[in-house]
């Protein structure tokens, strides 16, 4: 019998496991950006969920939709983006928007998208070493797509880097042990007694995308004892308040697991879409440690502030009917991957009506504590009283995905697999599927009308038409 397991231990023995690299932390982390520059009046946050490559192509077409908006200036819209948040294949782009800007979609398609990210990466399900190591823990580890990454794209980048951008971003991972989302944020990285200013941005990335069997988990060490740590008052409050949200409550134990050592010693991350596919976590985490309900903005922003767009881009494919026209199937790999696709799914759904219900909260809340201010502190935050009104503000949030587009359309996109390697002609396609659903989002237009602008007029100059149902902002 040992002689028959020999020749699986000692593939099993293969697996690329991962080693911590994240240091000690001296003193606390800095918050993830300065503030925003600018009149303030415009604010943008964007959430890119997973899927690959095709998610990363999906919301590239997004921000070169931003950017054709006519606003008079080279980048359109994306100047005044502010906030994103990414997970699996929308963390790329996210991570490279926060890092340099609009700048940074400038040559992304032949940068990135139209390249093999896949080059150091084990993808043949054929061979039997291949499957051990899926079984073993993963297949491939950060020295494969967290290599690639740091090579095209990020140059050793590090969190440090993206503070100096005014675009706050949120790369989202999933916490196996404690089944709930892991942000890397400052507040994640007190927990750990760990600097986050010197961890890769590439090791985040790859950490939001490590797709179960797929990808080893990547591994952080928990330096307790290594600072001072003192729990932030948002998560006692979660912990011991009744009325705190379920999701809430969970990362808030997450958070203080990490500060155990009989508890956590090694946190062990996977595709962030398992527990949050657009990584919605941060906004309320942000929302209650700031414990002011104008959060994530300051409140200067929050004064100034008159038209907030908030789009998702969404690009999931539609239900996958293979295993349901026949009697066998899945098991084995194909069992375990559907499994976390389902949940992936799930995650999509639950994950946006989540998002535009704090969104809702946060709008109410804004506008009570706008209206609650003395027209001295108006002043002095706004500069002047002139034209202010408290309840002037407008809020959209919309989510742009396959479904807006023909079904023919659709056809093709939910053929598009989700690999870090495409047909150049599957980039374009999903790419240009970014754009038109951006232009058929209601919110979208809706937001547009608000400033102005006629949605019409812009998507004959950027020469597609498109069309929606009637839309009103969340207010």
């Amino acid at each position: 019998m040992r002689r028959a397991l020999l020749p699986l231990l000692l593939l099993l023995g293969c697996a690329p496991w991962n080693q911590p690299q994240n240091q000690p932390l001296q003193g606390e982390n800095a918050p993830l950006s300065d503030p925003a520059p600018g009149d303030g009046e415009l604010y943008i946050g964007l959430a890119f969920s997973g899927g690959g490559m095709r998610a990363t192509a999906f919301a590239y077409g997004m921000l070169q939709e931003l950017q054709a908006a006519q606003t008079g200036t080279p980048y359109g819209l994306l100047d005044n983006v502010h906030l994103v948040s990414g997970v699996s294949g929308g963390s790329v782009m996210a991570a490279q928007l926060g890092l340099k800007g609009p700048e940074g979609i400038t040559g992304l398609r032949e940068k990135f998208l139209i390249t093999n990210a896949e080059t150091h990466m084990t993808t043949s399900g054929l061979n039997p070493l291949t499957i051990a190591k899926g079984v073993a823990g993963g297949v491939n580890g950060r020295d494969t797509f967290g290599r690639y990454l740091d090579e095209t794209l990020f140059h050793g980048a590090t969190f440090a880097d993206l503070r100096r951008s005014h675009i706050k971003t949120w790369i989202n991972a999933t916490d196996m042990a404690n089944n709930t989302p892991f942000l890397f944020s400052p507040e994640t990285f007190d927990a750990l007694c760990s600097d986050l200013s010197r961890v890769k941005l590439s090791e985040a990335v790859a950490a939001s995308a490590a797709f179960p069997l797929v990808f080893t988990p990547i591994v952080l060490k928990a330096h307790q004892g290594k600072c001072t740590y003192r729990e932030p008052d948002w998560l006692t409050a979660a912990r011991y308040n009744p009325e705190a949200t379920a999701a809430m409550r969970a990362h808030a134990r997450a958070l203080e697991s990490y500060t155990n050592p009989e508890e956590v010693k090694f946190v062990k991350l996977l595709d962030g879409g398992i527990t949050d596919n657009f990584g919605t976590t941060g906004l309320a985490v942000e929302r209650a440690r700031a414990q002011v309900p104008y959060a994530p903005l300051t409140a200067q922003e929050a004064v100034k502030l008159k038209r907030m767009l908030f789009l998702v881009a969404n690009a999931g494919v539609d239900k996958d009917y293979d295993w349901t026209r026949r009697v066998e199937g899945p098991g084995g790999v194909n069992l375990a991957m559907s499994i976390a696709t389902s949940a992936m799914s799930a995650a999509s759904r639950s994950g946006y009506d989540s998002m535009r219900g704090e969104l809702r909260l946060w709008e109410a809340e804004l506008i009570e504590w706008r209206c609650a201010l003395p027209l001295a502190e108006v002043r002095r935050l706004r500069g002047s009283t002139q034209g202010w009104d408290c309840k002037d503000v407008k809020l959209f949030v919309g989510e742009a995905s396959f479904a807006s587009l023909p079904k023919a359309t659709r056809d093709q996109l939910d053929a598009v697999p989700t690999r870090l390697k495409l047909p150049t002609s599957q980039v374009d396609m999903v790419i240009e599927a970014g754009r038109q659903a951006t232009r058929a989002t209601p919110e979208f237009n809706g937001f547009l009308a608000s400033l102005g602008a006629n949605p019409i007029e812009t998507r004959i100059q950027t020469g597609i038409a498109a069309g929606g149902r009637r839309v009103t902002p969340l207010n």
